[in-house]
């Protein structure tokens, strides 16, 4: 029995049943966790959905690309040109896999393993029991709240800073954004929500949330996806596992095996 974190699969069914032959996945016996964006950009999200869905141990957190699919199907809105979500707006399954996936948590924590997952990270001034709590306020307005509101407030980079004196959806959009898209943070923590490159070309004033002096996770171990610009890099920071390399985009899809700590890669480009 093991547990394998995967990272953002983004619509690549065939590349994610290659990965899952080469560990030796048992549906029956192990677990997979996902960073969250099942779906999008790639070309099989809906066969994606259907795979996690059933199967029989999984967690999955909800990512930006994930929102953006629920945005759609609630608002009834077209979809931007590139998008790929046609097959799942299309479905004959597509409320029941819309409903299932807006039941999907912002934050999974395993006490038992000591493991945090999540789609982008958790925000340097949160601690684990606040990162949790915020987690289920915005679980909890996406799942009984006012979907419609929700979604129409959703999109923005403002407020780029948190206070607990946040209220409306000025305080959910922050905690979606700061679960879903953040990658870099200023000196004083704000979110910095536009640029996504690489941490070497990044302007000197932003800073990879990891790396902020004033993290309150820094001892514990935390597993996301979302930022495939760090595909390579040598980040060297302790209790940190970034598993978003960039599958989508012709390069690889990662697990890593919890209970050892092993990382197993598939190459997407290797697919005949």
């Amino acid at each position: 029995m093991a547990t394998y974190a995967i990272g953002d699969v983004q619509g690549c069914y065939s590349e994610l049943m290659h990965l899952l032959d080469k560990i030796k996945f048992s549906e029956t016996a192990d677990t997979l966790w996902f960073t969250g964006d099942l779906v999008n950009r790639g070309s099989e999200s809906l066969k994606v959905l259907h795979f996690v869905k059933n199967l029989p141990h999984a967690i999955t957190v909800l990512g930006n690309h994930d929102l953006h699919l629920l945005a759609l199907y609630y608002l009834k809105q077209p979809q931007n040109k590139s998008d790929t979500l046609t097959d799942i707006l299309q479905a004959s399954d597509c409320d029941e896999l819309c409903h299932w996936l807006s039941q999907r948590p912002f934050l999974h924590y395993d006490k038992k393993l000591d493991y945090t997952l999540t789609h982008a990270g958790i925000y340097p001034d949160w601690d684990l029991t606040k990162a949790q709590m915020l987690a289920h306020e915005i679980e909890t307005a996406l799942q009984h709240g006012d979907k419609i509101n929700l979604f129409n407030n959703m999109y923005g980079n403002e407020p780029s800073k948190w206070s607990d004196d946040l209220t409306g959806v000025d305080r959910l959009r922050f905690i979606i954004n700061a679960f879903t898209r953040m990658r870099f943070v200023t000196d004083n923590n704000a979110l910095e929500l536009n640029y996504k490159g690489t941490i070497k070309d990044a302007p000197s004033h932003l800073i990879p949330w990891f790396q902020s002096a004033k993290r309150k996770t820094k001892s514990i171990p935390i597993i996301f996806g979302h930022w495939a610009a760090l595909s390579g890099e040598t980040l060297g920071v302790k209790n940190i596992y970034p598993l978003d390399t960039g599958c989508v985009w012709g390069n690889q899809l990662t697990c890593l095996c919890l209970e050892n700590q092993t990382m197993i890669h598939f190459t997407s480009k290797s697919i005949p």
